[in-house]
């Protein structure tokens, strides 16, 4: 089934290959038949729960719930631009974003999906409901949240980089529930396309996570998503998307459904809107909900809520639309029911509870607590224990992949994430509503297992230039990444996969632009739990800090950018223990950065000397979250970052150091 590496066309629009294609790899026959024949009765035993038992199952014609899925950046979103365009759903003279379905700040700052999103556009008569997920690996529960919501998946792929790891993790999801896929090569157009190369990357992916032979027959196509183009030979560029909606159409199946059972419903999502309160989003699996109905929530413990429908929608384009009715196998909004993600909305004379939805545990955690700083209270709205605690109990209600839990300080909690940018979201959708507070170190979350403590794992897919290959093989030894692969391509940059614990990919990121001069590519999975890898030294240079409070000079900063890297620019206020760059030798030193040029007989004092700072490097949150030490905090605020001391004073922090000498020499 691999394809020819002469670019030989199809034979017939949207197949997976053409005949001569598949007869000249008889001989991968078996290997299929091995690879699909581990997972049948698993799938089939899952397909099986997700309704419960019925007699009368029908299958709906007029609708297709299908999700995009896809690595970072391959295009998910700007394919659902143009499939909204073409669908006639916009006004010929509306003004419409680029990227409209990532509606939210962070997500057009970021470039990035962050939460699914789901859309509906009719087809000769059919509906599609179409789902927008996440293509970063932090945000994977939202993809494993929506696949309970649809019958099959487009999988996007890049056509120069191929299936990446999220590739791997979102088609996973898409499989073990059965789901079939179409393939979507997008990009087309790009410069080095390797079609052929990706298809069959693509297609071995599929037998490497245990596609049944059905799943691993895919239509593929070709697109060119901000052209809005779709082809079945990657040689003849399409005009319009009708081969994508024909695809979807024909190859993803319509909801199995029995109109005549109870009204079950998974909750997969919530909203809240200013006028009906909480909207509740979901699959109706069977039955049908009418408005005024009432219904029961059953939580995850199995209790049961009497409540009544109020409002019922269902999705079309960007907008939702009230009706009176809705029938099994739509995607259904419901407004009245205080219901959470995971609950399910049942019938009220015979309730029937959905399995709920379970994704990956978290890898990661950090420390939320009150901002205790010199600085405390000055800029935030929120402040204190009581209204974040409420904050962060209230974000595990919209994202099912977080987790929080009290700490013997009633100012601390610990929240756990899959991984830096999940709970970087977090921090910066928190600042931007304004709370202060401040956040420690990230650390992995350790699990004993069969009496063995055992540490996260990740793949890590690196891209480089082959010159800069060395530095980078050097930075991940010492990060204890084992070497699992390497290809060097053709436009001379060289693909490596390592295995490394997650501990060595904490300030990983910054020291890997650096070694490849911003020019490097990395991506990572998820590997499960493993043996500990021993001691890793993330963090190899100290900080300089401010030996007292007051504002920043560029007198003071001139005198102290000769120890190392600056954060600040002048005027900026600081106080003591607050730091301020980053030192070149692996001890932290205080500097002071607010000292004045005093007037003399020789100069004024406010003609300063002709100091000029080298650059000056600003640290976004990403960047601040990475460059904490173990004994260092970040405060947040609305306004600003600042990295600070755990002890401020220098006293503090010598006794500190002293008694953890003493302490290991007793030890030793």
């Amino acid at each position: 089934m691999r394809v020819a590496s002469n670019g030989g066309a199809p034979n017939e629009a949207m197949t997976r290959g053409s005949a001569n294609t598949r007869s000249s790899s008889v001989a991968s026959s078996d290997r299929i038949s091995r690879r699909i024949n581990r997972g049948v009765s698993s799938r089939n035993t899952h397909i099986s729960r997700r309704l419960c038992p019925t007699i009368d199952v029908v299958k709906r014609t007029d609708i297709r719930n299908v999700a995009i899925i896809a690595h970072v950046d391959h295009g998910k979103t700007t394919l659902v631009d143009g499939m909204l365009r073409q669908s006639h759903i916009f006004r010929e003279n509306q003004q419409v974003d680029e990227r409209v379905m990532d509606s939210n700040a962070l997500e057009r700052e970021r470039g990035i999906t962050i939460m699914a999103k789901n859309t509906a556009i009719i087809y000769r008569g059919v509906k599609i409901n179409i789902v927008d997920t996440p293509g970063h690996v932090d945000f994977g529960g939202e993809v494993e949240r929506v696949m309970n919501m649809v019958d099959g998946v487009l999988l996007l792929v890049d056509a120069v980089d191929g299936p990446m790891p999220q590739t791997k993790f979102v088609l996973r999801q898409a499989l073990r529930r059965g789901h079939r896929a179409i393939l979507v090569v997008n990009k087309i157009d790009r410069p080095h396309a390797r079609p052929n190369h990706v298809l069959n990357e693509t297609f071995d992916l599929f037998l490497d996570l245990g596609a049944t032979e059905e799943q691993a027959e895919f239509p593929t196509l070709y697109t060119n998503a901000i052209l809005g183009t779709a082809s079945a030979d990657h040689r003849h560029a399409g005009t319009t998307l009708e081969p994508l909606f024909d695809a979807i159409i024909e190859r993803i199946p319509g909801p199995d459904v029995d109109r005549d059972a109870p009204a079950q419903l998974l909750v997969t999502t919530t909203t809240y809107d200013d006028y009906i309160g909480r909207v509740a989003v979901g699959r109706l699996q069977s039955g049908a909900l009418r408005r005024g109905q009432n219904v029961a929530r059953i939580d995850h413990q199995g209790n049961l809520t009497p409540a009544k429908v109020t409002q019922l929608f269902t999705f079309q384009g960007l907008a939702r639309e009230e009706v009176e009715e809705v029938e099994a196998g739509d995607i259904v909004a419901v407004a009245g029911i205080e219901a959470g993600i995971g609950d399910t909305i049942a019938d009220a004379a015979d309730p029937r509870p959905l399995p709920p939805i379970r994704v990956e545990e978290p890898t990661l955690r950090m420390s939320f607590s009150v901002n205790n700083s010199p600085f405390a209270g000055r800029e935030g709205k929120f402040v204190t224990s009581r209204k974040l605690r409420e904050r962060l109990y209230a974000e595990l209600e919209r994202d099912v992949a977080l987790r929080v839990a009290d700490t013997d300080s009633a100012d601390t909690l610990v929240v756990s994430g899959r991984g830096e940018l999940h709970l970087a979201i977090l921090i910066e959708t928190m600042r931007r509503e304004g709370y202060e507070f401040q956040v420690s170190r990230p650390e992995v979350i350790l699990k004993e297992v069969e009496g063995e403590t055992q540490e996260p794992y990740e793949q890590l897919e690196i891209e480089v230039a082959q010159e800069e290959l060395g530095a980078v093989v050097e930075l991940a030894g010492r990060r204890r990444a084992t070497l699992k692969d390497m290809k060097y391509r053709d436009d001379a940059m060289v693909h490596a996969v390592y295995r490394i614990p997650t501990r060595g990919l904490l300030g990983f990121r910054q020291a890997f632009l650096t070694s490849t001069r911003g020019r490097g590519v990395m991506n990572t999975l998820s590997e499960g739990y493993g043996p500990m890898a021993g001691p890793i030294a993330t963090r190899e240079l100290g900080s300089l800090i401010a030996w007292e409070e007051g504002a920043t000079t560029t007198f003071g900063l001139n005198a102290a950018q000769d120890r190392g890297q600056l954060f600040l620019n002048p005027g900026v206020e600081v106080y003591e223990g607050m730091v301020v760059g980053q030192h070149i030798r692996e001890r932290d030193l205080e500097v002071n950065v607010v000292r004045k040029k005093h007037l003399t007989n020789m100069r004024s004092s406010n003609s300063d000397i002709a100091a000029k700072l080298d650059g000056i490097r600003e640290l976004s949150l990403d960047d601040a979250i990475e460059f904490l030490a173990d004994d260092e905090l970040l405060e947040v605020t609305p306004k600003a970052y600042r990295i600070r001391k755990r002890l401020l004073t220098k006293q503090d922090r010598d006794r500190a150091i002293g008694q953890m000498k003493r302490a290991a020499g007793v030890a030793g």
